[in-house]
């Protein structure tokens, strides 16, 4: 088969979330209609490993539709969205995704979506940008650059370029302001919480909400937790972070001052290890445990399980660990991203930036990736005033603009009072 997905028979439920996301992503559907005649994309072959939601189904169609061939994989195994996967497979798209997957059937879903021969990679979390360069190195001369989507996979990127292993360009749309402003942070604080409410039911308001990073993702969650009545506190290891969370009116401590006091915990920091044995055996009965970084490892299951007696699926993605002691603690998602596990995702209208974003660079990339040498690179500030001005005459807002004078006296250094 050209594609691999859980029921091809859910396709039509599928289109029509695609089209629902379709009518609420103005500027990716005003780039597919500029760049379909033109067929932008001709003779690339782009290799995707990318959650699976309706929100990608557009931006995989406008893809198609200037010209692209595809090859698709999820980049999680809980976050894909079967009824889309199974629309895409029907339209034609070889993808290989379904929920549930276990890890040895990711990595031969991303070995699947190399299959084209890729000229072009999009990546989110860089475990596909990882598979050529280990295990598909024979494709490396022919891909001519690639994009990363998220906070996690540009550090890893970073890191190999530094270490001088990086063997083609990359680059960082997670960098782009119209990106991690908006996407991380409005984005990952809604569907953060929609992930939370769908998996528990429980009220919000009045619980110690705890969240590990106050990064952009952090910051949003931090936002809407607050909005909805919680008592936020917030775990830190930068200071400049800390000391933002501060005046921004939460309560920043340490993760062992706050794993006693805590209803709900979420980790958005990217790193490994931040909730662990000591932690969980502090929690109070029905703690709710969460991740909505790109990782599972960010809380320690394995520490959680040595204290464990049974767990059960109490509700679709929530299980309850009942601990030796007695104690109960209810993890969602089985550690992974919350957000996409148990929920849809970020909503349309904030992906339409990002995806813009995706389809701008892998334009770039695509007339002059040939010419840019190994490395990462951020998106072109004109691009990122670009997208933000489409974005804000579609919901139809205008903006003042700098007279010449006013231009004159923002760069005459002989300016003064």
């Amino acid at each position: 088969m050209d594609y691999q997905v859980k029921d091809i028979e859910l396709a039509e439920g599928g289109r029509r979330k695609i089209e629902w996301a379709e009518s609420r992503m103005p500027v990716l559907m005003s780039l597919r209609e500029e760049h379909r005649g033109k067929k932008s994309f001709r003779g690339a072959r782009i290799s995707g490993c990318l959650h699976v939601t309706k929100e990608t189904a557009v931006l995989v169609r406008t893809l198609q539709a200037a010209g692209a061939e595809l090859g698709w994989s999820g980049c999680n195994p809980l976050s894909t969205q079967d009824d889309i996967a199974a629309a895409l497979a029907a339209e034609g798209v070889p993808i290989y995704a379904w929920q549930g997957m276990n890890t040895d059937e990711f990595y031969v879903c991303i070995d699947d979506a190399l299959g084209i021969k890729p000229t072009l990679t999009l990546d989110d979390g860089a475990d596909l940008i990882f598979s050529i360069h280990d295990r598909h190195n024979d494709l490396l001369k022919g891909v001519n650059g690639g994009t990363e989507e998220t906070t996690t996979g540009v550090h890893r990127l970073r890191a190999m370029a530094k270490a001088g292993a990086l063997r083609y360009p990359i680059i960082a749309v997670n960098d782009a302001e119209t990106k991690w402003d908006f996407d991380n942070v409005y984005g990952t604080g809604q569907s953060s919480l929609d992930g939370i409410l769908r998996a528990t039911g429980v009220l919000l308001a009045g619980k110690n909400f705890v969240i590990a990073g106050y990064g952009h993702c952090g910051r949003g969650v931090a936002m809407r937790a607050k909005g909805m009545g919680c008592n936020v506190i917030i775990t830190e290891v930068s200071p400049t972070a800390a000391l933002r969370a501060s005046l921004d009116g939460m309560r920043v401590m340490s993760m062992d001052e706050a794993a006693p006091i805590g209803d709900i915990f979420i980790t958005a920091t990217g790193m490994k290890d931040v909730v662990v044995k000591g932690h969980f055996e502090a929690m109070k009965e029905g703690a709710v445990v969460c991740n909505t970084g790109h990782y599972d490892c960010e809380l320690n299951l394995v520490d959680l399980k040595c204290l464990t007696e049974s767990v059960r699926e109490i509700r679709p993605n929530n299980e309850e660990y009942t601990l030796k002691n007695g104690r109960h603690i209810y993890v969602l998602a089985q550690g992974r991203l919350v957000n996409l596990a148990a929920a849809e995702g970020h909503p349309s209208e904030v992906m339409d930036m990002s995806f813009a974003n995706q389809f701008l660079a892998l334009l770039r990339l695509h007339r002059e990736g040939d010419g840019l040498k190994p490395g990462v690179y951020t998106i072109d500030p004109k691009q990122d005033k670009q997208i933000a001005r489409l974005k804000l005459k579609t919901m139809g807002i205008n903006i003042d603009t700098l007279t010449p004078e006013q231009e004159k006296y923002r760069s005459d250094w002989r300016e003064g009072t």
